[in-house]
């Protein structure tokens, strides 16, 4: 006789994980999720020797170029990633001998999770302790200039994103020249440099979105820079302020021996900047500032005759060309035009010297005079003649009292 089917007993055979067993769908869910787990292991692993790899082997086949770096590291739940002990150094094609060119401590490169709330996925880029160095007959900036392209495609590899902020600690900019007599090796250090808003991710209607702010030391020397620019304008837009002041002049007397044949005894250098670009057309000034200079003394006895003779005539013009009163001599170079026809006024900097001699000092500081505004607007002086520009009132930057 055939028992009747319950209820129950057809319950027990369509759900097996009643009496025990177990249901193949969650076992191929936990099977999916431990092969996940195992390859973003096994990606995190491998992942940082396979991008090494290629690193170097990038590095190394940039033309003239060799570089090499030490070792990289993920960091996947930040998106980012970082590069330890990179160098690059300019490769002579013919001695094989390597200069170095490039260099940093650490090289970090992530998502700017900031800039996603502007809508923007871009990358950011730290760079801690970098040297940049130019040798006389090696790594040129004329040279270097012409692999920019290279440079740009080998950021690129490295970061796929658009960098969007660019921080730097630490820097240094050097110039060696092995060839001269003396030797030349001035630098400028302590650089720290922001770049922010470099792809226009945040305030789009600006005319300058993006900002450059740095700071660096040169020689007991404070330098401050800043700029803001607009790197997606069609034609090159920014405006720029440069401001350089107590630099100590003895410690640049090997430059002065090996380019100038003089050295100095006394003296600090400042140096004075402002300069905007619109639509093709710019104008701007420098202003080099020089102050307590002193170029004959008694360590210039054991000179020879003719260095001695050099340093007097350059001593003598120097004290006809110092304002007493500031005991400085300074002047100022203005430049406007077009950036395919450039024009500097030597003759400017000929009467600025003059008019800081013998009529006022020009005061130290920015004159704050030139913007994005003023590009274009000509330079009303040139029409003055020879003796009423150095003689003459001048209207508004002078009544500035010297800092």
């Amino acid at each position: 006789m055939v028992p009747l089917l319950t209820g129950e007993w057809v319950e027990n055979m369509e759900s097996p994980t009643k009496t025990g067993g177990t249901d193949p769908r969650k076992r191929r869910r936990w099977s999916i999720v431990l092969i996940i787990l195992g390859v973003l292991i096994v990606a995190r692993v491998i992942l940082p020797y396979v991008l090494l790899h290629f690193a170097n082997k990038r590095l190394a086949s940039m033309p003239n170029y060799y570089g090499h770096i030490a070792d990289i590291d993920l960091a996947l739940i930040r998106g980012a990633y970082r590069i330890d002990a990179f160098y690059l150094d300019k490769l002579d094609s013919v001695s094989k001998e390597r200069t170095p060119f490039m260099s940093a401590d650490v090289i970090d490169l992530s998502v700017e999770w900031s800039a996603l709330f502007d809508g923007a996925f871009v990358g950011e880029l730290v760079i801690e302790h970098p040297e940049l160095r130019f040798t006389k007959d090696a790594a040129e900036p004329a040279a270097v200039q012409k692999d920019t392209a290279d440079f740009r495609v080998l950021l690129k590899d490295f970061m796929p994103l658009k960098v969007n902020r660019v921080t730097i600690t630490e820097g240094v900019m050097r110039y060696r020249d092995d060839t001269s007599q003396p030797p030349v090796d001035v630098q400028l250090d302590a650089i720290e440099a922001t770049a922010l808003n470099l792809t226009n991710a945040a305030d789009p209607e600006e005319l300058l979105p993006s900002t450059v702010r740095a700071t660096a030391q040169l020689y007991g020397g404070d330098l401050t820079f800043s700029m803001g620019l607009d790197l997606l304008a069609s034609s090159t837009r920014f405006d720029m302020n440069v401001e350089l002041v107590h630099t100590d002049l003895l410690r640049l007397n090997d430059l002065f021996k090996a380019y100038g044949n003089f050295d100095v005894n006394k003296g600090t250098f400042g140096l004075y900047a402002e300069m905007a670009t619109r639509d093709g057309a710019f104008n701007g000034y420098v202003k080099p500032v020089i102050k307590d200079l002193d170029v004959l003394g008694g360590e210039d006895k054991q000179d020879g005759f003719f260095r001695r003779l050099w340093e007097g005539v350059i001593g003598t013009a120097g004290v006809v060309l110092t304002n007493p009163r500031k005991d400085q001599v300074a002047t100022k170079v203005a430049f406007e035009g077009r950036l395919d026809r450039p024009d500097v006024g030597a003759w400017g900097a000929i009467i600025q010297a003059l008019r800081n001699a013998f009529v006022k000092a020009l005061p130290s500081g920015l004159d704050d005079e030139i913007s994005i505004g003023t590009v274009g607007n000509g330079a009303p002086d040139e029409k003055k003649g020879f003796f009423k520009r150095v003689f003459g009132k001048k209207e508004g930057a002078e009544s500035k009292e010297e800092k």
